[in-house]
């Protein structure tokens, strides 16, 4: 069905190889002009490299970090995908958010110095684990890597009052098509499809993250398909009219 959210692994890993493989920059990873600030200097880019630790690559289930984790260290996917999540009072879990290729996370650790959420591996992935303490050191001598900081905690501000507004005030059919919208969005910022996706989160975690029974989430879709909005199968999806997506999606 054309292309898929998880098909940045196979165009970017060869380009991102874990530390036990072949080295590689982030000047040379594709993925540097999402996750990096664009004003950075090749020079800067190879100080902030330096201080920059590749892990190897986590399985699906593994945890990249943990609530109440102490803080160490900002962290930004480079294949696979990740889901966020926060353990309720009597043990549920309650995802905040899902993660891909270029997309740091980490942020909500540094108010507290603990980490206030999990991040859990969907599927087979791989992070750049940016230790603060060198991070702060190198942002206090390189302004324009200090704003890009400063920006990611500013998105993650947004997104947190983005949940806020969808699950107070929107129906759920409102719900699902702004979350299709978002992985639309965050798709074509890979250089992917906009309108080929393959869902690397099931039905359980869209319907958790969304506040929705998994069986209304799957009426969503089969009422969307009626509609012409959307071709479904199992996790690939196929928007037919973003218009109307849109549209719906207030």
């Amino acid at each position: 069905m054309g292309a898929r959210l998880t098909e940045a692994n196979a165009e970017h890993g060869d380009a991102c190889s874990h530390k036990n493989q072949q080295h590689t920059s982030c000047s040379d990873c594709r993925l540097h002009s999402i996750c990096l600030p664009i004003a950075l200097e090749a020079s800067d880019i190879a100080r902030l490299d330096q201080i920059i630790e590749r892990s190897s690559s986590l399985e699906r289930g593994q945890m990249a970090c943990e609530e109440d984790q102490p803080f160490t260290s900002l962290y930004a996917l480079r294949t696979g995908s990740l889901k966020a999540y926060r353990l309720t009072a009597d043990g549920k879990e309650q995802i905040t958010g899902f993660y891909l290729p270029g997309e740091l996370f980490g942020v909500d650790g540094i108010a507290q110095n603990r980490h206030l959420t999990s991040v859990m591996a969907l599927e087979t992935s791989s992070i750049c684990e940016i230790p603060f303490t060198r991070l702060e050191e190198l942002s206090a001598l390189i302004p324009d890597l200090q704003r890009h900081v400063f920006k990611i905690m500013s998105q993650e501000i947004a997104q947190d009052q983005q949940l806020i507004t969808l699950l107070s005030k929107n129906s759920a059919e409102q719900r699902v098509a702004a979350l299709l919208l978002n992985l639309s969005r965050r798709s074509a910022r890979l250089k992917l499809s906009s309108t080929a996706l393959r869902l690397p989160m099931s039905r359980t975690d869209i319907g958790n993250y969304l506040g929705l029974t998994v069986e209304t989430v799957s009426r969503i879709f089969s009422r969307f398909q009626k509609a012409g909005m959307l071709e479904v199968e199992k996790r690939e999806i196929h928007i037919c009219n973003s218009d109307i997506l849109a549209e719906l999606a207030g």
